[in-house]
């Protein structure tokens, strides 16, 4: 396999002969270049930072700090006050020891473990108690496309609503992730009349392990305070099951999760059915209200009309703080996930401004929080930009783009669905990098970060990771990267990564936004793509 380097000085070779990005430079030094892109992981992955909590004092010093970035690399203030946009959040956090889960079967109650059988979710309007009869629904999902309703011919009127994650392998990823959104299904159990949910995880699927993810059940829940962007408004009560201990929820129907998960592997119809056992939780809750930051720095544009126009950078500027220790550590440090985007943005912003190259449209380089609450400071971006929403044309998300080994290819999501699929295949053909769809549509990623609270105002949309081959050394080491460091103490400084590859990956987004940003006509979704009906005048 050639350099990098060389790659790109083939590419240079025909720089006067092609639409290559200004920017674009044999001569590089992609090992010093991505020392630079470590140091700022080192501070915002600090232990001095408690993990960056949404609305946190560790938070709030990474804002600072890259708003300091932002003006060295010569970037205006874009946000509501200064280069900060006050997000405002109502907190949750359950009193667990004065909560309970139970089932109830011909009068008989049995208590279930939490953290064990079960976990409770927070987001909705969490009523402190609840009994009902359940239904398991399959997927739970409704996807009028493609003629699928998992609620067809049952009744979940005023029940709790248990479900598989997923969908049938039938269904196209990126249909099936939007209607997997938490939004999006909820919408459509409210409206059949359900009161609840409780979720099981596909095994297969799962990037957490239920016994490291159950840690995280303590950890404050958070939603946006703007009532408007409440998407879990008659949410009573929300149930993650232990995939191992589902059968204790399935006694007395005559199912299985063996037989489910079966079937589901199997890509065949899932069974639906009553529950033999109403569903008993009690939940005591602490609220409370805190104040976060987006982080928003504008790089003006120099064209007359195109510079009214916005290529939006982000990456997410939290992560989960402090919390149930594993091998003695509690601080949930946060590097890839995701300080090594908001360092990548950092150093985009400070090559851009060292370089010198006018671009015609403007940049926005932002910062959001709240991502690992659910993509909120995001959503509240995409609600309430600091400028002319008509006018954003496009986002380039960076979000744990696990730069664990050298650069050869480039996992792309979204890379069908608008015209930015030919622009980041242009720049990374260029470079001599290979690009792949996603392999896992199954782990809906599409819809797991800040990319899609842009898709879903109409704006087109790309999100990135390395890429591999399936069954070599590659694909292990991001395998274990989930199982043993996402959302883990050990996503820290420690680990091993390839700073040089990460630069030479820095390289190509930013070349990704500079043609973007200096291209004739604003990207557009394709004819066929799914999310083109949230495009204005569609």
């Amino acid at each position: 396999m050639t350099s990098f380097s060389s790659r790109l000085r083939r590419a240079a070779s025909y720089l006067l002969l092609s639409a290559l990005p200004l920017i674009l430079s044999a001569a590089t030094d992609f090992t010093a270049e991505g020392k630079r892109w470590w140091s700022h992981i080192e501070y915002l992955a600090s232990d001095d930072l408690k993990g960056r909590n949404t609305g946190s004092e560790g938070h709030l010093k990474a804002a600072r700090y890259i708003a300091g970035e932002f003006e060295r690399s010569g970037l205006k203030p874009a946000g509501s006050s200064g280069y900060f946009q006050p997000v405002k959040f109502d907190v949750k956090e359950i009193a667990e020891n004065q909560s309970s889960l139970a089932l109830v079967v011909d009068g008989k109650t049995k208590a279930l473990a939490l953290g064990n059988d079960a976990t409770l979710a927070l987001r909705g309007d969490i009523q402190e108690d609840t009994q009902a009869q359940a239904v398991f629904a399959g997927f739970g999902l409704k996807v009028p496309e493609k003629n699928y309703d998992d609620l067809a011919g049952l009744d979940v009127k005023g029940k709790i609503v248990v479900f598989l994650s997923g969908g049938p392998a039938s269904i196209p990823g990126p249909l099936k992730s939007h209607y997997s959104s938490a939004g999006e299904r909820w919408k459509y159990l409210k409206a059949a009349g359900a009161l609840g949910i409780a979720t099981i995880q596909n095994p297969k699927a799962m990037d957490i392990p239920w016994s490291r993810s159950r840690l995280a059940r303590l950890m404050p829940s958070m939603s946006l305070a703007d009532p408007a962007l409440d998407e879990s408004k008659g949410l009573r009560v929300s149930i993650n099951i232990n995939p191992e201990r589902a059968d204790e929820f399935f006694a007395g129907t005559g199912h299985t999760i063996a037989e489910i998960l079966a079937a589901a592997d199997g890509e065949k119809p899932l069974p639906r059915f009553p529950l033999a056992a109403t569903i008993k939780v009690h939940v005591q809750l602490k609220k409370s209200q805190v104040e976060s930051q987006n982080v928003a720095g504008l790089l003006p544009g120099t064209d007359p009309k195109l510079k009214n126009e916005y290529v939006v950078l982000t990456a997410h500027l939290d992560h989960i703080g402090v919390g149930m220790p594993i091998n003695g550590d509690s601080i949930y440090n946060g590097a890839m996930d995701d300080a090594s985007g908001i360092a990548s943005i950092l150093e985009i912003a400070r090559l851009i401004h060292e370089s010198g190259v006018k671009l015609r449209r403007s940049v926005i380089f932002l910062a959001v929080t709240g991502e690992e609450k659910g993509l909120q400071g995001s959503r509240y971006f995409a609600a309430h930009p600091t400028v002319n929403e008509k006018n954003i044309v496009a986002d380039i998300n960076l979000d744990m783009f696990l730069p664990l080994h050298s650069l050869h290819y480039i996992e792309v999501q979204g890379l069908a669905e608008s015209t930015l699929g030919d622009d980041i295949r242009a720049v990374a053909t260029q470079a001599g990098i290979e690009l792949q769809a996603d392999k896992e549509p199954q782990r809906n990623l599409f819809i797991r970060s800040d990319q899609y609270s842009f898709i879903r105002k109409g704006i087109p949309a790309l999100a990135f990771k390395f890429g591999y081959l399936l069954g070599s050394a590659e694909e292990k080491l991001h395998k274990d990267w989930l199982k043993e460091r996402y959302h883990a103490p050990s996503d820290d400084l420690k680990q091993p990564v390839d700073k040089t590859a990460a630069a030479e990956f820095n390289q190509i987004i930013l070349n990704l936004a500079e043609r973007v940003a200096n291209a004739d006509s604003r990207p557009q979704w394709k004819p066929d793509s799914f999310f083109r009906r949230f495009a204005p005048g569609t």
